[in-house]
C-alpha cells in the first residue's frame, strides 16, 4: 500500500520499497541504493547472504516495471564504493531500461563518471525542477523545496508496553523530504520528528503515515 503526498500542487506516490514516483515529471526517485556494498563487505570477510545482493536488483527492477517511468533519478550513493562484480548486474539492468537515467552524485559515488556516461546515465551535482531542489545531502534553500537522501532516516515506534521497533521512513519537514535508503544493507539514522513534521514509515508491504498534519505545502 502506497501513500500519496502533495507538495506545491505536485503529486508524489511513496512506495514501500523506499522509492517514490513523481507524477508530473513521470520520474522515479530513489536514494541510497548502495549497490556493491554487500559484495564489498564480503570481500573483506564479512558474511553477507547472497540474497541481499539479488534483492536490491530485484526490487529496483520491480518498482521500475510498476511505475514505468520515462525518467529515473538516483539521489546519490548509487554504488557504495569502487566497481565490483555487482557492476555487471547493474550494466545488464540499465540495458533493459527505456527510461532516461540520472545520478545526483553522493559521497560514496567514486566510480569515474565516464563509466556511467558510457551507459547513457547523466551525472548531476544537483537538479532544480520547478519549485524543487534535488540533492544527495540535505540542503536548505530560501525558495525551493529540497528532496534528498544521504542520512537513511528511520523512526522509533513504541507500543503500549515496552515494545519498540525501528523502521525506515520518508521524513518530511516544511521545506524538505528526506528519502529512506533503498538498499537492504544500509542501516538507519533515527530522527525525532517535531509537531509539524510528517513521518511516513515503511514496511515490506505498506507506507504508514504517523502524522495528522495535512500532506501539502502552501
Amino acid at each position: 500500500m502506497t501513500q500519496t503526498l502533495k507538495i506545491s500542487n505536485q503529486t508524489f506516490i511513496l512506495h514501500p520499497s523506499g522509492a517514490a514516483f513523481w507524477e508530473a515529471q513521470d520520474m522515479l526517485l530513489v536514494a541510497d541504493v548502495h549497490f556493491g556494498k554487500a559484495t564489498h563487505f564480503r570481500k573483506h570477510g564479512v558474511a553477507i547472504p547472497n540474497n541481499v545482493i539479488s534483492s536490491n536488483f530485484q526490487r529496483i527492477d520491480d518498482i521500475t516495471k510498476l511505475f514505468k517511468p520515462t525518467r529515473i533519478c538516483f539521489l546519490g550513493d548509487l554504488f557504495h564504493s569502487y566497481i565490483n562484480s555487482e557492476w555487471l548486474f547493474f550494466e545488464a539492468w540499465v540495458d533493459t531500461l527505456k527510461a532516461e537515467v540520472y545520478l545526483i552524485t553522493g559521497n560514496h559515488d567514486i566510480i569515474p563518471e565516464h563509466k556511467y556516461e558510457a551507459l547513457g546515465i547523466q551525472i548531476l551535482e544537483e537538479w532544480i525542477i520547478d519549485d524543487f531542489l534535488l540533492t544527495h545531502h540535505p540542503e536548505t534553500h530560501d525558495t525551493l523545496f529540497n528532496i534528498c537522501g544521504h542520512i537513511h532516516p528511520g523512526v522509533k515506534l513504541k507500543g503500549s508496553g515496552k515494545q519498540s521497533m525501528r523502521l525506515p521512513c520518508f521524513f518530511k519537514t516544511k521545506d524538505q523530504l528526506i528519502f529512506p535508503a533503498f538498499g537492504d544493507f544500509t542501516g538507519k539514522y533515527i530522527l525525532a520528528p517535531k509537531k509539524e513534521d510528517q513521518v511516513f514509515a515503511i514496511t515490506k508491504k505498506e507506507v504508514i503515515c504517523f502524522s495528522a498534519t495535512p500532506s501539502s505545502r502552501s
